[in-house]
């Protein structure tokens, strides 16, 4: 075919390439500096902080030994302290959240995506973000003032009626005060509902529609759509949405202090007092002198959450990392 021949603006498409602007040699290196030294920045950051706790802990870790970690043991009149509780009752809270708020998410999603009608879908999903915008001390005031006495009447006494026959599960779900690690733990689920949530309505949504489709003309009823098709092809990155949203929740420290209790005492039941990480933290960090082993302790404290906030994110990269096919 001939010049001539082609339609004009097919001529004009050949007779006028794009043409790339070409920035000058110096705007390049300075873009290229400036990016790598907000990199640097960051890590160099990083590394204080690590130095930091490190070093303001080592009189702890030199006195105590490595069971710092997992001694149960946190006695301020004695000066002999351990992480264990803490730790115990950090990783319990998050559990919790997670087994109440992913769930649900999943439901809340899945209904915003499929069952909801289109023009209602927005308004609702921004009422459902905005949840996470609430700051963190409003739930706990209201765990404590609204949650904790409506479960101490109305749930936590039935519930320990029903489990004391059965061996095992009495020691779990015993008696106790509506300010526990269980009430702790559903603070912590409905802060970290909206973030899972959010990010769940988007894996859902990129779910081909012809799978859905496919499987719908199987017969298929919306459940196994849902369990089949839509969870399956969005895993990797549920298990990422997840993943961030334990870590929202192993650092939050002023609406689990509301609410926990602040005992420093190791026990199964989920409806006992308890301590966090952040919320011993919070508590006793004014109380400890510079120089004391109790700020070094502390310290301690803040160091061990680093680590566990380290190993959960290494896990999700770990787990939503892409496998080659063999």
């Amino acid at each position: 075919m001939t010049q001539a021949a082609l339609p004009a603006d097919s001529r004009l498409a050949t007779a006028q390439p794009t043409r790339l602007v070409h920035q000058s040699p110096g705007t390049e290196r300075l873009f290229a500096g400036t990016v790598k030294a907000m990199g640097l920045l960051v890590l160099a950051l990083l590394g204080a902080i690590i130095v930091m706790l490190a070093v303001g802990a080592w009189p702890a870790f030199r006195t105590f030994g490595i069971g710092f970690f997992w001694n149960p043991v946190w006695d301020s009149v004695k000066d002999v302290y351990g992480a264990g509780i803490m730790v115990y009752g950090t990783l319990l809270s998050s559990v919790i959240a997670l087994v109440l708020a992913v769930p649900l998410s999943i439901g809340v999603a899945y209904f915003l995506t499929e069952i909801l009608a289109a023009p209602l879908r927005r308004p609702v999903g921004v009422v459902i973000q905005l949840l996470a915008a609430i700051p963190s001390i409003i739930y706990g005031m209201w765990g404590f003032f609204v949650l904790a006495p409506f479960l101490a009447d109305h749930f936590i006494l039935d519930v320990a009626d029903l489990a004391a026959p059965v061996p095992g599960l009495n020691k779990v779900l015993d008696y106790g005060s509506g300010n526990s690690v269980f009430t702790a733990g559903l603070v912590l689920a409905v802060m970290i509902l909206p973030l899972i949530t959010a990010m769940f309505v988007e894996i859902l949504g990129a779910t081909p529609v012809v799978l859905k489709e496919s499987v719908y003309g199987l017969g298929a009823t919306r459940f196994e759509v849902i369990r089949h098709v839509a969870v399956p092809y969005g895993r990797r990155a549920m298990i990422g949405a997840v993943m961030l949203g334990l870590g929202r929740a192993l650092g939050e420290t002023m609406a689990v202090t509301f609410v926990i209790g602040n005992a420093t005492r190791l026990s199964p039941n989920l409806f006992a007092q308890g301590s966090t990480i952040a919320s011993t933290i919070a508590n006793e960090f004014a109380e400890a002198g510079f120089g004391t082993m109790k700020l070094s302790a502390l310290l301690g404290l803040g160091l061990t959450l680093f680590i566990i906030s380290f190993i959960v994110l290494a896990a999700s990269r770990a787990l939503v990392a892409p496998r080659a096919v063999s």
